[in-house]
């Protein structure tokens, strides 16, 4: 009796253990803001922002300059190692960093760069000179960041649940990756090197149930630790395994057969490429030859995803001929027609970890 009751203490503690791991990694993923770099690629050094919805705290460095109510517009460009506010009388204020804090909840920045499309943004917003370009960082809730990118990257019309999958992935993502642009001041970007990110969550109010029905939630491997969250357009049929893509194998990125992708928009690619094009990069990359392989070299079939052309000893990566040839998958099978190498491929991206498409139409 003594064990048992022993053995009972231990799995409640072990449970109440738990139960806090998860309450506090909740609570701080809901409560946590992200530093994201916006118009991250672009040379900007102006940009006039206005609030569109409540009230904002004007700040340079950690002084507090004023108020700024919605529709008033705030000039800011860098001077030097510094940033400058444009006072409305005409004054100017040099700062090495210039914020703008929400009063409220449902704040919005409208950012008018010179140079590109206003871009809306929920939350507030820091900005700051680095190699002699004005830096500009939405300091935004998580979840209002993940809605604005799943919309950006899924786009709208989708079920909820190919959202909440979404979110989960970008959730993880963002989490794993919070320090890839540390030495840039801030924590992710606003395009694909990251996610892309190209404003608030617009049209699309699905998306946002989906982000606060998934809150604080993580996809982990089965050491409890973050996996890599990876996804493409559309896998073929078939996604790819990790490996063939980055030479690395990933227990949960092996490939697995789709069903559900395979009569959806890019599903199917056809690419003509000239046969003397074709003879002289595998001849000048690889040192094959129509002399060594024969028909080989044009007629190839890949019912199965494979990682080489023809065959591995040749050592000719897939990923290798979609690069050079600017092709839509590694996912194709290969013919020859007069003076034409004719590919008829499957999928759109790399292949490796969620099909989107697949996803959607699941």
């Amino acid at each position: 009796m003594l064990h048992i009751e022993r053995e009972r203490i231990v799995n409640l503690t072990m449970r109440i253990l738990i139960f806090l791991l998860f309450f506090l990694t909740s609570f701080q993923m809901k409560a946590q803001q992200m530093r994201i770099g916006i118009f991250h690629t672009q040379k900007i050094y102006s940009l006039s922002v206005t609030p569109s919805e409540g009230e904002f705290l004007l700040f340079g460095d950690t002084t507090f300059l004023r108020t700024v109510l919605p529709g008033e517009k705030i000039k800011v460009k860098i001077q030097g190692n510094n940033v400058t506010w444009l006072q409305e009388s005409g004054g100017v204020k040099s700062f090495e960093k210039i914020k703008l804090i929400p009063s409220g909840h449902n704040a919005r920045l409208k950012f008018m760069p010179s140079s590109s499309k206003a871009r809306v943004y929920q939350d507030g917003a820091e900005f700051f000179a680095l190699k002699g370009r004005l830096r500009i960082v939405n300091i935004v809730d998580m979840n209002h960041y993940l809605a604005g990118v799943i919309e950006s990257e899924g786009g709208g019309g989708k079920h909820i649940d190919y959202y909440k999958v979404q979110a989960l992935m970008s959730r993880t993502y963002a989490m794993k990756n919070r320090d890839r642009h540390k030495k840039d001041h801030f924590q992710l970007c606003d395009g694909v090197h990251c996610q892309a990110y190209h404003s608030e969550l617009k049209y699309t109010p699905t998306i946002r149930k989906a982000v606060e029905e998934t809150n604080g939630e993580v996809i982990v491997d089965q050491n409890t630790k973050l996996v890599s969250t990876y996804f493409a357009a559309n896998c073929g049929g078939q996604t790819c395994d990790a490996s063939y893509v980055w030479n690395t194998s990933v227990p949960y990125l092996e490939s697995v057969i789709d069903t559900f992708c395979v009569h959806t928009r890019q599903a199917n690619w056809e690419k003509k490429i000239s046969k003397s094009t074709w003879q002289a990069y595998l001849k000048k990359e690889f040192g094959v030859t129509e002399k060594q392989v024969g028909q080989l070299l044009y007629n190839f079939e890949q019912e199965q995803r494979k990682a080489f052309f023809i065959h591995p000893s040749l050592g000719i990566p897939l990923r290798d001929l979609r690069s050079q040839f600017n092709l839509k998958s590694t996912f194709f099978s290969s013919h020859l027609e007069g003076e034409f190498v004719v590919l008829n491929g499957r999928g759109f991206g790399h292949g490796v970890g969620l099909c989107q498409e697949g996803a959607m139409e699941m």
